[in-house]
């Protein structure tokens, strides 16, 4: 716990036999006060591996839900589990588990109610090897959504990411893509509901091991991302408010927060 509240990190886990034990062995466990791992129909030993290490909470996919629904399933069982605090982690071992305690810490202290680990602020993205065409699209990409969503974050599409449990519990999760543009569509939620969002620099590593998608996957993201900017600016125009920006009934933004299957 953190400031008497509650930290659960969720893992969504796809083929991570590789790095799960690296990046489980990094994770601020004074702190953390649960670790839930979700297999999306993984091929490889992951689910073995994290029995193996003392996973309490796993829950498979018996098929592959893609990346947004392995999340949806993160979240929806972090918030079962009573969380205040809730950071999602790759445990493809891009992004450093030591960053936990300072992104929850901020959230815990009441300061800014959603924390992502940026890997563009500082020279992390290309220092850790991030490739050159990723990092052109990424700050392209970023640049458009920051004009047309109206805020001014460094990226849009980290995968380190840190929520207060009320903001998950406001915003419509179940409305979003079970694809990669998940990501960019609980953004865009976050920013529309009013959430402020902190960034705080985070190192990453590119290596053969750590999860990527391909060319094509990366160009029918970068689409996605350019069709949520637009229905987010429609949105915050008036002209057409889609679902996905539609609180849930009974959740206002707190006073205290800036402003603004299967389990085995």
């Amino acid at each position: 716990m953190i400031e008497g509240k509650k930290v659960v990190v969720v893992l969504p886990a796809y083929n991570a036999e590789r790095t799960l034990e690296r990046t489980y062995a990094e994770i601020p466990h004074h702190i953390v006060d649960e670790v839930i791992l979700v297999d999306d129909a993984s091929s490889d030993r992951t689910v073995e591996l994290a029995r193996q290490l003392g996973i309490r909470h796993i829950i498979v996919h018996e098929r592959n839900r893609g990346y947004g629904g392995n999340q949806k399933t993160c979240y929806a069982r972090a918030l079962e589990l009573g969380a205040d605090i809730v950071v999602m982690l790759h445990p493809d071992y891009q992004y450093t588990p030591k960053l936990i305690a300072p992104m929850a810490s901020i959230i815990a202290a009441g300061i800014y109610p959603v924390v992502l680990g940026s890997r563009i602020l500082g020279k992390g993205a290309r220092k850790g090897g991030m490739p050159l065409y990723k990092y052109i699209a990424n700050r392209l990409l970023t640049f458009l959504e920051n004009v047309l969503i109206g805020a001014k974050l460094s990226e849009y599409h980290t995968g380190y990411r840190a929520f207060s449990s009320h903001v998950l519990r406001s915003i419509r999760l179940e409305l979003n893509s079970d694809d990669f543009i998940f990501d960019n569509e609980v953004l865009s939620q976050i920013l529309f509901a009013g959430y402020e969002i902190a960034e705080v620099t985070c190192p990453t590593r590119y290596f053969e091991e750590a999860s990527s998608i391909n060319f094509w996957r990366s160009f029918r993201y970068g689409i996605g991302v350019l069709r949520v900017s637009v229905q987010h600016l429609l949105a915050r125009l008036g002209i057409y408010i889609h679902p996905r920006y539609r609180m849930k009934e009974n959740s206002s933004l707190p006073v205290s927060e800036n402003s603004r299957r299967r389990e085995r």
